[in-house]
């Protein structure tokens, strides 16, 4: 197949990154479905191996961690279990740093404690320092913490209490419930109960809907593979980390944190790829097939 250029490439990418949907971007860059599909594909995968590889030894002070519904395939009610492939709820885990805002862990996955200490152990391998760390009131935490941290760490939960939304219309069941309280609980260390506090990792899950399509509520535009799904996770989070400048810090997270000294773009992404997926192979490197024996 013909490859496309490094501007072809690139408007695909920013439609992604723009929230928008495989069709529609397809219509915008005048490309098939299955072309964007395999990019994604090969952009997700080069953008994971560089965050796991270069996002490391990070000094954070204070984290915060929470994770976000979306579904692939159907929604939950829908799901077969025997389908053979994951159908249903599926949930991102993001650890952000409350300072930097950088986006040093995130998972996607379900919401059962195996996810919970995947994302704490990977969370503590990154950090190089003792931090403040905040979570909601998921109970699925506070076993992760302890295995990743032990008792290296200021931990605390933030339990919001929610009342039931007003009046009996329609739309109810789309109103969120509303938060009619807070609960600071300390779970290890000594935190500071002023830094308590989700909001910044709130912030992020709200930036994420509204940066991708497949995360917009009430939508058919919803991964149809976990594994594309993970891997548009992958893409929006290199741009939140190394691209896009955070309009408070006047500079990426990656820079705040002292990831990176430089402005990524969107060609760097289309690198990346490159490198990973488009290398020349050595005169000789393949491999002949064996003959069949009569």
């Amino acid at each position: 197949m013909r490859q496309l250029s490094i501007h072809k490439r690139v408007t695909i990418l920013k439609c992604l990154l723009d929230g928008m949907s495989i069709r529609a971007t397809a219509r915008v860059a005048d490309v098939s479905k299955n072309t964007v599909s395999k990019l994604l594909v090969e952009a997700g995968a080069a953008c994971s191996a560089f965050h796991d590889e270069h996002v490391r030894e990070v000094k954070s002070q204070r984290i915060q961690c929470d994770e976000i519904w979306s579904f692939v395939g159907c929604k939950q009610k829908n799901a077969k279990p025997d389908a053979g492939e994951w159908r249903g709820d599926v949930w991102t885990w993001t650890a952000i740093d409350a300072d930097s805002k950088l986006a040093i862990s995130y998972l996607v996955g379900g919401r059962d404690g195996e996810y919970a200490i995947a994302l704490m152990d990977d969370l503590r391998s990154r950090l190089e320092n003792r931090v403040q760390l905040t979570t909601d009131g998921h109970k699925a935490y506070l076993e992760a913490v302890e295995g990743a941290f032990g008792g290296d760490v200021d931990y605390a939960q933030l339990i919001k209490l929610y009342g039931q939304p007003a009046g009996k219309t329609a739309e109810r069941k789309y109103s969120p419930a509303e938060c009619c309280g807070i609960r600071k609980e300390i779970v290890e260390g000594d935190p500071d109960k002023k830094y308590v506090s989700t909001s910044y990792v709130e912030r992020q899950n709200l930036t994420m809907r509204m940066a991708m399509r497949r995360f917009t509520r009430l939508t058919n535009a919803f991964s149809k593979k976990v594994e594309n799904h993970a891997h548009a996770v992958a893409l929006h989070f290199m741009n939140y980390n190394f691209i896009r400048i955070h309009k408070t810090l006047n500079v990426t997270p990656a820079m705040a944190a002292d990831v990176t000294d430089k402005l990524w773009e969107v060609e760097d992404i289309v690198k990346l790829v490159d490198e990973m997926h488009h290398q020349p192979k050595k005169r000789g490197s393949y491999k002949k097939q064996d003959q069949i024996s009569k």
